[in-house]
């Protein structure tokens, strides 16, 4: 035991040693965990393995755990504790909202709107709900990944049971005008689910000016760890259970609680909310510095989606005649890591929907990047990897043309 101890903790440090000398750029997939997030989970796995559904003190510790991380989660969005459920993650979340429609009352006279640049997790249950007679209406984006507030208030019915958005895009980053979207459909009395992840700890997030009924977060975008997030519910009678078979999670959500998972997404949030500002002129500057840099260096590049309302930290940028699968295994063999998408779809050789939905003929989306900043990258490092595109792209694009 003591051997395999031994070289479980050397290759940790040889994971850690490799990590160092990497320059990460692929933050919208995930996050580093959070310094303060680590010593707090390292807190509890020495000494916080009560269940908190049981009263004696090792449960009741980690249920007060437990509870002031919804407290830590709901000050960061600005809600109250009791609208906070803690999930999986945003996947779970989006999918128990959304399933909701099938189970709830009105059968195929339900209607749900979404756009066609929404995440997997929203699509991909909407084209479950229409096989189960619920009727979905995508609407479009524009060439800058917008969507017209308009456009969603003409799409509703009187059938229409939900609308469900992305608050800000996960590939390109670009920021969906909420607060007059949210406005609108208050008016009409159709209640709005939006899956905030990629916002929260980037972005200021009012849930006191967007009226939104649901939102849906993941920690791990935040300096959290992997396998938890919640689900915000203003009304929760509003929704049935996903997951039966316990009563916690006020019986939303059956299951023993990842009490390690949750005590370090609510500091997450309790850091992103402290530090919002900062972050948001540290992530906006090294955004910018590296568009700079790559339309300086790099010749024919162009940026997808809005230079204006956009997260801080996320770049999409376009190698016109460079195939981009080629340049991502190109930058990873130089220890650079972005991504061409969203992270659930990597390995995939489909061009990207989302940017195929603001216009992007498929080899325009294909030649395309995603470079997301975050904790731990600064300006030599963004330096670096102008430096290596310069050199990369040309010889990707001769490749190409031979």
């Amino acid at each position: 035991m003591q051997a395999t101890i031994f070289w479980i903790g050397r290759l940790c440090r040889s994971l850690a040693e490799i990590a160092a000398l990497r320059i990460y750029l692929d933050h919208n997939a995930t996050t580093p965990l959070h310094g303060a997030v680590l010593e707090c989970m390292a807190s509890q796995l020495r000494g916080g393995f009560g269940n908190p559904s049981t009263t004696y003190a090792e449960g009741a510790a980690a249920r007060s755990a437990v509870e002031m991380a919804r407290g830590q989660v709901a000050t960061c969005l600005g809600l109250e504790p009791r609208e906070i459920f803690f999930t999986s993650g945003a996947t779970e979340a989006n999918n128990t909202v959304l399933q909701a429609l099938a189970r709830g009352e009105g059968g195929d006279d339900r209607h749900l709107v979404i756009s066609e640049a929404e995440h997997p997790s929203v699509l991909e249950p909407g084209r479950w709900l229409e096989g189960q007679g619920v009727r979905v209406t995508r609407l479009p984006v524009d060439s800058e990944g917008r969507l017209d507030p308009a456009d969603v208030e003409a799409a509703l019915r009187d059938d229409t049971a939900l609308v469900s958005l992305l608050w800000a895009n996960n590939e390109t980053g670009v920021i969906q005008p909420m607060e007059e979207i949210s406005s609108r459909l208050k008016a009409r009395g159709v209640p709005l689910h939006t899956d905030a992840t990629q916002v929260v700890g980037k972005y200021p997030i009012d849930l006191g000016r967007v009226a939104a009924s649901y939102v849906s977060i993941s920690a791990h975008k935040l300096g959290g760890p992997k396998g938890v997030g919640c689900l915000a519910a203003r009304s929760p009678e509003g929704f049935p259970p996903l997951l039966l078979g316990g009563s916690q999670e006020r019986r939303r959500r059956g299951g023993t609680e990842n009490v390690l998972g949750i005590a370090g997404f609510g500091v997450a949030c309790e850091r992103a909310r402290l530090e919002l500002a900062e972050r948001m002129e540290r992530y906006s500057a090294l955004r910018d510095y590296l568009w700079q840099g790559l339309q300086a260096k790099v010749p024919e590049v162009r940026r997808n989606g809005s230079g204006a309302d956009v997260l801080p930290n996320t770049l999409n940028v376009e190698f016109r005649g460079a195939e981009g699968e080629v340049l991502l295994q190109a930058l990873d063999l130089e220890g650079i890591s972005v991504s061409m998408g969203a992270a659930c779809h990597a390995g995939s050789i489909s061009p990207s929907h989302v940017l195929e939905a603001m216009g992007r003929r498929p080899e325009e989306a294909r030649a395309s990047l995603r470079f997301s900043v975050g904790q731990g990258v600064d300006e030599v490092q963004i330096d670096r990897v102008v430096e290596v595109l310069d050199e990369l792209v040309p010889r990707v694009r001769k490749a190409e043309r031979a």
